[in-house]
């Protein structure tokens, strides 16, 4: 089992290149909002509430990936480096995954403002995240979360063997994804 991190900032792509990752490899691709957007009907994901349920149904699918015989799983998340609670976060999922002899590899993305901007506003993230498709909010929320959060690491922060950090600014998802699978050997 490979457990495969993909973070950084919002539509920086981290969905989009674990799609094209999934194509190439036997990893299967479980992206953030795929539980935000089960809960979102429900509970808004800023709720405690909404919080509470899409952790429970990550730590579930997490552990049950961890035991089986899976090839790996690829997940996307948006870090922010200067919350304690993410890097505990983060540090309990690769706990889980760790925990039954699993190997971990940490993913970086980054891109220009106005790259993400246009980013946000793709079909394929609209499709997959319906709570997106506020362009006027999400847009908001993209450029404001810059002014609340440190979205990508200080260089040497990260002290992971399995790590990599990517300028995908001028690189589409597939070129990034083959970049990955070829680094890591996946």
């Amino acid at each position: 089992m490979k457990f495969v991190l993909i973070f950084g900032p919002q539509a920086v792509g981290k969905m989009t290149v674990g799609h094209e990752l999934e194509k190439i490899t036997e990893l299967k691709l479980f992206h953030n909002h795929m539980t935000i957007e089960l809960v979102n009907p429900f509970f808004d994901y800023g709720t405690r509430e909404g919080k509470r349920l899409v952790g429970l149904f990550r730590q579930e699918i997490f552990e049950a990936m961890a035991k089986s015989d899976q090839y790996g799983l690829i997940f996307t998340y948006v870090w922010a480096f200067d919350m304690k609670e993410d890097w505990e976060y983060v540090d309990k999922v690769c706990q889980i995954f760790e925990s039954e002899g699993e190997t971990v590899y940490f993913v970086e993305l980054e891109a220009d403002l106005d790259e993400r901007l246009e980013r946000n506003k793709s079909p394929h993230r609209l499709q997959h995240k319906p709570t997106k498709r506020n362009l006027q909010r999400s847009e908001r929320d993209l450029v404001e979360s810059m002014d609340q959060y440190r979205l990508n690491s200080n260089a040497g922060e990260i002290e992971r063997e399995n790590y990599i950090r990517l300028n995908n600014t001028n690189l589409n998802a597939s070129e990034v994804a083959q970049h990955i699978k070829a680094y890591f050997d996946l």
